[in-house]
């Protein structure tokens, strides 16, 4: 009897490394207007776990208030989670990777909740470079609120319930440049392939990785004329190079021309691959990542892409030297002085 053979790509496995399935990344039916932005960044968020074979139980999802902090609920049903008071998710986010660094945080905040009551705790969560994914999901109004101007919102922007915004907007990416961030990017939500290997480079970047991602408002700013709505995004996107993320365990394969390939190694051996486009941009100097954010900021561009990488700073567990054993692991006898040390002490005051 013959035997006839199908010829064509082999159907994707329907478990990852570690046994299991996509269906249990996902978290409870998300409760936010059809045709958020928000959404499909969960949606790549689960996806990436899955290809990654990450363990559930490693990751912890935080954030803070409003309708990107409701989020992490439609996600990773399986991890940890905390839904920190307005604007300081970073404190305790902080605080979880101390006590425990074999966590891997994800924290997904909104241009409110980072740009205004937590510019500051995000600024010094910069400077003390915590192990972490941090994803703000721009899209430059208070949602939760009925929509409302935020800190990253249009000069010159009209909104039906609002009015007009006359005041600059922040530009999240520059203040994460300014605060010594060592992996910075942008993208869009409607750019499912950028955010997923963005998303997938940042997951092994050994410090905070801030992805900025402009996730248009359906409801309360998705106006031709505004920069985060899904119009503009569409027709004004420009990449500064195409991206690809390869793992340490594949063989890398790529078809370039001399010169037009920037690879950038990370801690852990994998790679992120840089095909450049029309822009000569080399994303590990700092000074051309200013004057891009810059002259983007100037031209209304919509740059996406990775903006900047540095992997020489050590981390805040580097800086307190943590032992290799996450603190919340140690016993109480290693935690604790023992009962002659507080002796001595004491005797030193009699």
């Amino acid at each position: 009897m013959a035997t006839v053979v199908t010829k064509g790509r082999a159907p994707a496995p329907k478990t990852n490394l570690i046994g299991l399935e996509k269906a249990d990344y996902r978290g409870r039916p998300s409760t936010l207007c059809a045709g958020c932005g928000h959404d499909s960044i969960s949606s790549q968020i689960m996806a990436v776990a899955f290809e990654l074979s990450l363990r559930p139980s490693r990751i912890i999802k935080m954030s803070g208030i409003g309708c990107s902090s409701k989020s992490p609920a439609y996600f990773l049903s399986r991890a940890h989670g905390f839904n920190a008071l307005h604007g300081r998710m970073p404190s305790v986010t902080t605080g979880a990777s101390l006590a425990n660094r074999g966590l891997l945080p994800i924290g997904v905040s909104g241009d409110g909740d980072t740009g205004s009551i937590g510019l500051g705790q995000f600024k010094h969560m910069l400077r003390r470079n915590v192990p972490m994914v941090y994803i703000i999901e721009n899209n430059g109004v208070y949602g939760l609120t009925k929509g409302q101007f935020s800190a990253t919102a249009d000069v010159g922007q009209k909104l039906k319930y609002a009015g007009l915004n006359e005041l600059p907007p922040i530009d999240l990416c520059l203040e994460a440049l300014v605060g010594g961030c060592g992996f910075i990017a942008r993208s869009f939500a409607g750019d499912a392939k950028q955010v997923r290997e963005l998303l997938k480079a940042a997951i092994n970047y050994r410090g905070t990785a801030v992805l900025d991602i402009i996730s248009p408002c359906v409801t309360f700013n998705n106006a031709e004329d505004s920069t985060k709505s899904y119009p503009y995004g569409k027709e004004h996107e420009e990449q500064i190079q195409e991206i690809s993320f390869v793992q340490k365990r594949e063989e890398i394969r790529v078809d370039y021309e001399p010169g037009t390939v920037k690879e950038v190694e990370l801690h852990d051996g994998s790679v992120i691959v840089l095909h450049k486009l029309d822009k000569d941009y080399d994303p590990t100097d700092q000074m051309a990542a200013f004057r891009l954010l810059r002259e983007a900021e100037e031209k209304q561009e919509f740059i996406t892409g990775l903006i900047y990488i540095d992997e020489s700073r050590g981390t805040i567990h580097d800086v307190e030297h943590l032992t290799d054993t996450p603190l919340a692991h140690l016993d109480e006898a290693t935690l604790r002085p023992p009962r002659e040390a507080l002796d001595k002490v004491m005797a030193e005051f009699a």
